[in-house]
């Protein structure tokens, strides 16, 4: 029957070798395919565009306004806040509870004194991941009592432990139900990225409408910035479980509980410790922009630093904040690392299990009651140090020899101008310019490039839903100060991560000035480059490279570094110079990890740009911040949601799909 036939030779397709040269080159290379398609696609879509809706900024005929609404729910939260169901009997037993947990802990550190915190901390450290960091801790806390910072540092410990304990217990939460099912999973993973991308600003209004100024609201907005790790890292590890031994673990007749109380939890301790350490990470770091909603400590001491431009007590209760963050880092680290190692190598029997917690007690009770009979339960006003006024004359000094008139390079005052003027003006007045389905289109052309049609379309998207908002040139303005602070912080940590990929020494030494730079919080960086740039956009962005740069260095270099050994040195041996196997072999097969420092980049500078409207950074940042200090739902919300419209869109058309869905199931 010739209906089942072998077609005509001519009928049949070409292989890829037969093919006509237009054909086989898009065959061979998708990338010009798509390109080809949207090039196709703005010939059609441009002249119909710009026939309905002329003009270069988002029409007005396609925004929404949500002020009104909005404007309403603020007015309803704060009319019925004392008398509502919602508040009284929910709201306000949970406000309670935060206060009443804080304060506990806040009473049991100064009962125990200085003596008995330092001691406490410092042996519980040693117990858990041995002599050096047991070492850190104590020069941690003692040097925060010489800073003249012990009762700000307790302060911030009380509300750290408390906010650390919500966020574990409600990210694990949220981690076990997506690690257990596939739906949930799909669900919380949208949730979780918004959240990640949104910046800590965004969190602060809506609490405090609902909780008002205090301590409820600063834990709270802490809890909502820090539970995200924690919970995509208890998914992660519930997800990644070796099936081998689920499987036999059920075929044993173990119920769907024991599984994961046998199998897939102690499968998954290490994730789940590095979520706690990534939720304690990010609880310091709301430390100081929680102090803006009435969390006192060492953040506020930082806040009230910057509003009076005092670079001296900054730094001085700065330092507290980095020490806390590298003691708790390394020692959920060092516990982490010797989880699942030979008990035996920790120590001998009398430092294991009960009996070293029992002495650990007894030496702490001691040593808080030698304090209390000493009469000394805070740290000695007598033994502190003056460290504002020695860094306050320093900083002076370089004001008043790099403000201005430096000759030749000029002062950090003409950088200032300079950088506005030839950098950001023409950048930001470019993308104002730029037809806003222009803008749409690029965005469409650099996410399908690098990824699928799906990363396409959620990127613009995002975009679009910018312009639905009303607030297209504001979010231009940001998105201008985050491209030129990008590629300022990526040229930098390229070149910095790739000489440190080249050097163990210079590794070495950058490895201590790198993670006090990544601890440090966000607001100490705006002031020293206030003092230096004055107010405006430049030093939003010059706090947002330095801000940013020790990531990507990190992830450079790492990524550098695990190349493959084998191909270095085939092409060593094949005569290649170390240019040619930095630039033909290291640079390709790194560039996963070069896309992510990209990636890693976009997030960190956003996140402080953002927060340079305080400074002068204007746009986005500005109306976040106005919101928040009028209590205007409207404008600081929609400027939050727009920030992550930004976001979002950056993360897609700088990170590769198919890294994101490597991690598929997890």
């Amino acid at each position: 029957m010739t209906f089942f036939s072998t077609p005509p030779i001519s009928t049949r397709p070409l292989s890829d070798a037969k093919r006509p040269g237009p054909l086989r080159a898009v065959r061979q290379f998708p990338a010009l395919s798509k390109l080809l398609l949207l090039v196709l696609a703005a010939a059609v879509l441009v002249p119909l565009i710009n026939a309905q809706w002329p003009g270069a900024l988002w029409p007005s005929a396609l925004t929404v306004d949500v002020s009104g609404p909005l404007g309403k729910t603020s007015d309803w939260i704060i009319d019925n806040r004392d008398s509502h169901w919602l508040f009284v009997y929910f709201l306000g037993h949970l406000s309670n509870a935060v206060v009443i947990s804080v304060r506990a802990v806040y009473m049991l550190l100064l009962a125990l004194g200085w003596t008995g915190v330092t001691a406490g901390i410092t042996l519980i450290a040693w117990r858990v991941a041995g002599v050096r960091i047991a070492a850190t801790a104590l020069i941690s806390f003692l040097v925060s009592g010489l800073l003249g910072m012990w009762v700000p540092t307790m302060q911030t410990l009380a509300l750290m432990v408390v906010a650390v304990v919500f966020s574990v217990l409600v990210g694990a939460v949220l981690g076990l139900a997506g690690g257990l099912s596939e739906r949930l999973f799909r669900i919380l993973r949208p949730v979780l990225d918004t959240m990640q991308v949104l910046p800590a600003f965004a969190y602060l209004l809506p609490v405090v409408l609902v909780f008002g100024i205090g301590v409820p609201a600063a834990l709270l907005a802490t809890v909502i910035y820090a539970a995200p790790p924690m919970a995509r890292l208890t998914a992660l590890g519930l997800r990644g479980a070796d099936p081998g031994v689920l499987e036999a673990v059920s075929s044993l007749g173990a119920t769907g509980r024991q599984r994961l109380l046998t199998a897939r939890l102690p499968l998954a301790r290490k994730e789940l410790l590095l979520g706690v350490n990534q939720s304690i990470m990010m609880a310091l770091g709301m430390v100081v922009i929680a102090s803006m909603i009435g969390a006192a400590g060492l953040g506020d001491r930082v806040y009230q630093a910057l509003a009076s431009v005092d670079v001296g007590a900054a730094l001085a209760a700065a330092i507290p904040i980095v020490l806390l963050a590298i003691v708790m880092d390394r020692t959920t680290a060092a516990a982490g690392a010797r989880l699942g190692a030979d008990t035996a190598a920790i120590g001998p029997k009398w430092l294991r299990g009960w009996l070293a917690w029992t002495g650990i007690a007894v030496v702490t009770a001691g040593l808080a009651l030698a304090g209390r009979l000493s009469g000394s339960l805070v740290w000695p006003g007598a033994w502190a140090v003056d460290l504002a006024r020695p860094v306050n004359d320093f900083k002076e000094w370089m004001v008043d020899h790099l403000y201005s008139g430096v000759p030749v390079i000029g002062g950090t005052a003409d950088w200032a101008e300079h950088f506005t003027n030839w950098v950001l003006n023409p950048l930001r007045d470019g993308l104002t310019a730029l037809p806003w389905y222009g803008m749409l289109l690029i965005v469409a052309a650099l996410a399908w490039l690098i990824g699928t049609w799906r990363t396409a379309l959620t990127a613009v998207l995002a975009m679009a839903a910018i312009g639905v908002l009303g607030v297209w040139k504001p979010s231009m303005n940001t998105l201008s100060q985050v491209i030129a602070a990008l590629v300022v912080t990526l040229v930098l940590g390229f070149g910095i991560g790739i000489l440190a990929a080249g050097s163990k020494r210079l590794e070495a030494i950058l490895r201590p000035v790198l993670d006090v730079m990544q601890t440090m919080p966000q607001f100490v960086y705006l002031i020293p480059v206030v003092a230096l740039f004055a107010v405006g956009r430049a030093p939003a962005a010059a706090a947002a490279v330095v801000y940013a740069l020790p990531a990507v260095i990190r992830i450079t270099t790492q990524g550098l570094r695990q190349v493959d050994s084998s191909a270095m040195e085939s092409a060593r041996s094949l005569g290649a110079t170390r240019w040619q196997i930095l630039r033909q072999v290291q640079l390709p097969l790194a560039r996963p990890a070069l896309l992510l420092a990209v990636n890693q980049g976009v997030v960190l500078v956003l996140a402080v740009v953002i927060i340079g409207g305080l400074v002068g950074g204007g746009a986005l940042g500005y109306d976040v911040v106005t919101g928040l200090a009028t209590g205007d739902l409207a404008l600081g919300l929609v400027a939050g949601v727009a920030i992550v419209c930004l976001g979002l869109m950056l993360d897609r058309v700088t990170q590769p799909t198919e890294r994101r869905t490597t991690g598929k199931g997890v």
